[in-house]
């Protein structure tokens, strides 16, 4: 009866030291793991996560490891069911247009530099060069539409109703064309190659940079809303998380602005950069 007592208790304990060991994998002194994974699209924003994140990350005791993705659906979807920690690749008004039409609960931790849509021609040299009746190619979708138009108005080169939603506006909008820009709307990844084909062409800047083109070399460059500049997003779950929290305070250091004023030449900061 002793030696069945002994053998029980032994066996207890061993059960409870399998069961220790596994809740220490996930755990470490009760706070959750510090193995996480971050998603983007390949291009400039994978590129800023692991010149101006990840090492950061690192340091402060995380394992990263960084997925790309090649479509822009994606990298929320994974988001939502967990398969990633945090995600970099859109901007405000793309994330919640996604949320309402997919019932998800994300949230936007903070702005981060990006990309501007930019005039672009090989006709041209200055916006004042333009020539009455000049073709411009421009985004066929409504945000990215909208965005050009704000560009041109910018550039006295176009003006739209005041009435209009700003983040909305449209063709239908313009009031005033004084070079009678003829309007050529295409599908916003055909617009790199327009450049060779139009007099103008706006090209969304993930587009461009992916086309090897130069920021810089663009005739005028988006002054953009907050709204289009791209944010690093959790689900909303995770939005009061130890990972959230050192995800903004590392955007918000000076390491961080250093890398993107060094590896990102061009790209617009946010409102709180200039603060």
């Amino acid at each position: 009866m002793k030696k069945l007592t002994w053998i029980l208790a032994a066996s207890a304990l061993a059960l409870a030291a399998c069961g220790g060991e596994e809740t220490d994998s996930g755990t470490e002194g009760g706070e959750a793991s510090k193995d996480i994974k971050l998603g983007a699209t390949a291009g400039p924003y994978s590129d800023m996560l692991n010149a101006a994140i990840v090492p950061s990350l690192e340091e402060k005791g995380y394992t990263v490891e960084t997925i790309e993705f090649s479509d822009y659906i994606q990298p929320n979807n994974a988001l939502n069911n967990g398969e990633i920690d945090a995600n970099l690749f859109q901007h405000t008004v793309y994330l919640e247009n996604f949320e309402t039409e997919n019932n998800m609960d994300l949230s936007a931790l903070i702005t981060v530099p990006t990309a501007p849509m930019g005039i672009y021609s090989n006709e041209f040299d200055s916006i004042e060069a333009i020539e009455e009746g000049a073709t411009i190619a421009i985004p066929n979708d409504p945000v990215n539409g909208a965005r050009a138009l704000l560009i041109l108005q910018d550039e006295g080169l176009v003006e739209l109703d005041p009435d209009a939603e700003v983040l909305k506006v449209s063709e239908r909008d313009v009031t005033e064309n004084p070079k009678n820009l003829v309007f050529q709307p295409i599908e916003a990844g055909q617009l790199p190659r327009s450049v060779e084909g139009t007099d103008l062409a706006a090209v969304p800047g993930n587009y461009a940079l992916a086309a090897d083109m130069d920021l810089l070399d663009a005739l005028a460059l988006e002054d953009m809303p907050d709204q289009y500049r791209n944010v690093v997003a959790v689900s909303a779950d995770n939005e009061d998380s130890e990972l959230a929290a050192d995800l903004v305070e590392i955007v918000e250091s000076e390491e961080f602005e250093a890398v993107i004023d060094e590896e990102f030449v061009g790209f617009g900061k946010p409102e709180w950069m200039a603060e």
